[in-house]
């Protein structure tokens, strides 16, 4: 494969195509708001450490370890609040949003790309058989991999048939009109 940069011609070596990944298999889906999720994560992160390291320099300058034990517990509560339930509650919101997923046809295996929480990629792999659609439709959960919800957008799969496979709606249905008449003779 040959490209040009800026006019010069670059060789890449890669055999498979952009969209292929030897160990996860072929690229179904990409999130658009992967760079998005990732950036307020950092930013709820970063401003938690700087509360934590200005704390003392806050503390030694307004002079509010002398006030009264009331306005201390309030300004501990406010400033404990911003600094630790904020990126714990971005994180539980986040965590199952899939940033990429794969696919392997021949082990008909997914690989979900998330973030962990220490904002580094993680990698879950599960069956198709695996994924369990919600019976109520939750809000930050399109199906469970396992046990770990995940969310997804499904107009964002460039193949529809890609989305239909991964949540079992290509799967014929089969129903039982035998089991249908014994229930309604019990009743």
């Amino acid at each position: 494969q040959v490209t040009t940069f800026q006019g010069v011609a670059v060789r890449s070596l890669c055999t498979s195509s952009p969209h292929e990944h030897p160990e996860h298999g072929r690229l179904v889906y990409k999130g658009n708001l992967a760079k998005a999720v990732l950036g307020v994560r950092f930013f709820s992160y970063s401003t938690s450490i700087f509360n934590l390291f200005m704390m003392p320099y806050i503390m030694l300058k307004t002079g509010i370890g002398f006030e009264s034990l009331v306005i201390q517990a309030a300004f501990y509560g406010l400033i404990g609040f911003f600094t630790f339930v904020t990126p714990v509650t971005l994180h539980v919101l986040t965590k199952g949003y899939v940033i990429r997923l794969y696919y392997k046809d021949e082990m008909d295996t997914y690989t979900a790309i998330t973030y962990n929480a220490i904002l580094a990629e993680k990698a879950t792999v599960f069956h198709q058989k695996d994924v369990k659609i919600p019976d109520i439709t939750k809000m930050f959960t399109t199906f469970y991999a396992k046990t770990k919800s995940m969310l997804v957008n499904p107009t964002l799969f460039p193949n529809p048939q890609d989305y239909n496979h991964l949540m079992g709606y290509d799967k014929s249905f089969y129903f039982n009109l035998e089991e249908g008449k014994e229930a309604g003779e019990r009743k």
